[in-house]
């Protein structure tokens, strides 16, 4: 499967942006889909993922309440949307799949970054 994550922009803190990741070349309804993050010079981090089958998502504790999770299986897609954003949000968002559970999750494809800046 191929991932394509776009969405990431320029916003201010408390504002809101949907991140999306698209699939292609295999059924992404059948994969566990995660989002990371790495900030400059940071190591990169988990934000979030949703299973399938069923479907369920769980979040990192610095996102829980503010980041949500979804996918639209029709589109082969799954969203990141992200409410008040915070200037540490700010960094490259990854996401990424795999066919089998993990935990912690991993993903055994990933798709290539989209950058968020959140200005304060």
């Amino acid at each position: 499967v191929q991932l394509q994550a776009s969405g990431g922009g320029l916003v201010q803190a408390g504002e809101s942006l949907t991140l999306s990741c698209a699939a292609s070349g295999s059924t992404f309804s059948s994969y566990h889909v995660g989002w990371f993050r790495q900030a400059s010079g940071k190591e990169r981090e988990f934000v979030g993922a949703i299973t399938w089958r069923p479907t369920s998502t769980y979040y990192a504790d610095f996102v829980k309440g503010r980041f949500t999770i979804s996918r639209e299986n029709a589109k082969n897609t799954v969203y990141l949307q992200m409410n008040s954003l915070k200037p540490e949000d700010t960094a490259v968002y990854y996401c990424a799949a795999s066919r089998n559970f993990y935990s912690p999750f991993r993903g055994d494809y990933w798709g290539q970054g989209t950058q968020v800046t959140v200005s304060s």
